[in-house]
Order: structure tokens, then C-alpha cells, then sequence
């Protein structure tokens, strides 16, 4: 047995199943609905950059409640969130000025429809969540420290 030709089929057939299972999770991706772009619009429209302070989108935000979304929350409210995001692209949300997507958005927070109500609830809670546990924030302005003071390990005590 050819031991330099079992290694570069090993290589090789490693090579190519790891390649193909990126490939089959980048067709199943949501990317072709315009869902994570939407996510992004909407993530901006709540906590928006300007007057020299960061937005959401900025700090990663809406990766974060792409992740958060789809691997945190059960299939109905997963649903809920791209059947939403999608009647807000039909409206035209992402070609609209800042005023007006907040307007868009205000609507959904009045409306009486359940699932419109909930939707607007979930993306303002998880984007102000995701906006006030980022690195950025919680070292920077909220000025948190990893170990709050200075630890003494080998201290001398007097008995």
C-alpha cells in the first residue's frame, strides 16, 4: 500500500466534504430572501448611528439577532419574524429615509394584530439587548470590568 496516496486521498476527500457541506448550508441560507438585509434596516431604524455616537448595525447587532433568531427561538416566532420582515421589504422599507422606517415600525408597535405587535416588541428588546451587551458598549461607556478589583493571593495574615 502506497502510503503517500492514501494520505492525498484523505486530504482530498476531507477537502471536498468539508467544502460541500459549506456549500449545501449556503444554499439553505436565508440570504436569498433579503432577510438579513431587512434585519439589518430594521436593527439600524431602532438604534441608528449619528451625532458622532455608534449605531447598532455598527457594532454587529444584526448578526447577532440573525444568530440570536434563528438558533435561540422556536420555529413559530421564526416565522413570525420573516413573515414581517418580509411584508416590510414588499412595503419598501430598506429604500425609505430613517423618519419613515421609524414611522413603518411605530405602526407595527399600534397595531392590533398579534403577530405585527410581537414582532415589533421582539426586534426592539433584542436590539436593545444586543446593542447594551456588546464589547463595545460595556467596556467603553458602562466602563465593566471582567474582575471588579485586584485579587491578593498569597497575602500575609496575622494570627
Amino acid at each position: 500500500m502506497n502510503r503517500r496516496r492514501a494520505v492525498k486521498n484523505l486530504i482530498a476527500f476531507s477537502g471536498g466534504t468539508l467544502t460541500l457541506t459549506f456549500l449545501m448550508q449556503a444554499c439553505n441560507s436565508s440570504e436569498k430572501d433579503g432577510y438579513p438585509a431587512m434585519l439589518a434596516s430594521v436593527v439600524d431604524t431602532i438604534i441608528p448611528a449619528g451625532g458622532g455616537r455608534l449605531g447598532a448595525l455598527a457594532l454587529g447587532v444584526g448578526q447577532f439577532m440573525e444568530k440570536l433568531i434563528n438558533d435561540c427561538y422556536e420555529k413559530p416566532v421564526q416565522d413570525n419574524v420573516r413573515k414581517q420582515l418580509s411584508a416590510l421589504g414588499r412595503a419598501g422599507f430598506i429604500g425609505r429615509e430613517q423618519q419613515q422606517r421609524q414611522e413603518m415600525l411605530l405602526k407595527l408597535a399600534g397595531s392590533t394584530d398579534k403577530d405585527e405587535k410581537d414582532f415589533f416588541t421582539l426586534m426592539k428588546t433584542e436590539t436593545i439587548r444586543g446593542f447594551n451587551t456588546s464589547e463595545k458598549v460595556m467596556v467603553d461607556y458602562l466602563h465593566y470590568k471582567v474582575a471588579p478589583g485586584h485579587y491578593y493571593g498569597c497575602a500575609a495574615v496575622k494570627a
